[in-house]
């Protein structure tokens, strides 16, 4: 048994059985990652117990890589002091960030909470738009004057390095806080300390607008390997930076984003973390109610399929050839069906598909679908007339099969985005989904095609 089950098995036990005390001691033994995965497979409900036997310390570390979902439910279930403390401890773009996804009430109340300093900070960044670098930078920065020599230099980040969060990265200024330059602390701490940051800065540097997307802006630093990018309003003045932790943050988020629309299911990857993690190692009764919903819809489906042929009774008996190429039609579809939903997941999950854009990948995919299936339509087609001699079953079989290959890849794009959208498991659901219904459809293609086309041929 893994650590992570073992601690969530642990910590099961012990809230089940209310025994707070013998979960504080497990927590305390348990490592940050562990801690997550804990929180992130309990429910929304029980999170809240385990976090608040954490000391200060570590429940600040465990808050800060959480996603804005958990984040969300644990504000709202702390008491307002244990609130108060948390979102006092975060940094100013982080506080942002939460307050953008928590009610105006409760955000009102942690805002109105924090000293002058930091509630002016956050205003700061809330006056931004929504996705902009302007809302994802820190005030926290270290900031020079060209005419400073680099013994006053050194000083001004002894004095104030502390309180920010980069200085490895310095920026150099004038009067009216244009930026003019960059030089890093290494730099400055190998010259001579009555040489001027003037002639020592490096002018030759890439910056961000308050109004350029944060995933341009976090694409700059991953691109350009840097540490930090400055920000800069309409005026050229450095008002802000975005560190390199933040911008890996936000180009997860953003790939999160593009897999889901905001507004519905910004919290997926923590949602689908937990979900995979019970899946594989949880027991029957967080299965369960998982799986087999959608075994039982196959089930059901598969019964409704063989009331399809045996509504078809009279047609196979009249020509039993046609029996022949059943399997091949829902075998077929059906594997096409899979493969486009595995591809799906898999373009999803690397964020090739946009969900925004959504209809354009459908379009695209039906068009791949009805291409694949002409091709194998039409090969198989010829096979069965040549085979059984009956060129109109050939045209049966072939028009049938491109039918349903285009229908089953269709559905391979459309269903794991429908349960994505409600909230359902793609995995567990999207092929038994898929297959149900391409089997009855698929049946009624192949049937109706073969009554239509071989009607000479019925008694």
């Amino acid at each position: 048994m893994n650590v992570q089950q073992n601690l969530y098995d642990l910590a099961r036990e012990h809230l089940d059985a209310g025994d707070m005390q013998a979960l504080k001691a497990v927590l305390d033994q348990a490592d940050m990652d562990d801690l997550r995965a804990l929180i992130e497979n309990l429910a929304p409900r029980e999170r809240v117990l385990p976090f608040r036997l954490l000391g200060k310390d570590r429940a600040l570390a465990l808050f800060e890589q959480l996603d804005v979902e958990q984040r969300q439910d644990l504000i709202a279930s702390f008491t307002q002091e244990r609130a108060n403390d948390i979102f006092g401890a975060l940094d100013p773009d982080d506080r942002a960030r939460l307050l953008d996804e928590l009610p105006a009430a409760v955000a009102k109340r942690l805002v109105e909470a924090l000293p002058p300093t930091e509630r002016s900070q956050v205003n700061l960044l809330l006056g931004y738009k929504p996705e902009t670098a302007g809302r994802i930078m820190t005030p926290k920065y270290v900031r020079l004057m060209q005419e400073m020599t680099v013994a006053e230099a050194l000083e001004k980040v002894r004095r104030v390095g502390r309180e920010q969060d980069d200085i490895h990265t310095l920026y150099v200024t004038d009067a009216e806080r244009r930026l003019l330059g960059q030089i890093s602390l290494n730099e400055l701490i190998l010259a001579q300390p009555e040489e001027r940051i003037a002639s020592l800065m490096d002018i030759d540097l890439l910056w961000a607008t308050t109004e350029t997307d944060q995933e341009e802006a976090a694409r700059l630093l991953q691109h350009h390997d840097l540490l930090s990018l400055p920000v800069v309003d309409q005026g050229q003045r450095l008002v802000g930076v975005i560190t390199i932790d933040d911008a890996m943050e936000i180009m997860e988020e953003e790939v999160t984003e593009d897999f889901f629309d905001k507004a519905a299911l910004a919290s997926f990857t923590g949602r689908e973390t937990g979900r995979s993690y019970r899946l594989a190692n949880g027991s029957l009764r967080d299965i369960w109610p998982v799986r087999m919903p959608f075994l039982l819809i196959a089930m059901v489906g598969g019964l409704l399929a063989g009331t399809v042929i045996g509504a078809f009774e009279h047609t196979i008996g009249s020509i039993p050839m046609l029996a022949i190429f059943i399997p091949v039609v829902m075998d077929m579809g059906g594997n096409a069906g899979t493969q486009s939903s595995t591809i799906f997941a898999r373009a999803l999950a690397l964020g090739h598909i946009n969900l925004r854009r959504f209809g354009v990948h459908l379009l695209r995919e039906m068009s791949v679908g009805l291409s694949i299936g002409a091709v194998l339509g039409v090969v198989t087609g010829v096979i069965a007339a040549l085979w059984q001699g009956v060129p109109a079953l050939g045209l049966v079989v072939g028009l049938s099969l491109m039918f349903t290959t285009a229908l089953a890849t269709t559905l391979g794009f459309l269903i794991p985005y429908v349960l994505v959208r409600v909230g359902a498991d793609p995995a567990a659901g999207a092929d038994p989904i898929i297959t149900t219904i391409k089997d009855i459809t698929g049946l009624l293609i192949y049937f109706f095609l073969a009554y239509f086309l071989l009607g000479p041929m019925l008694l």
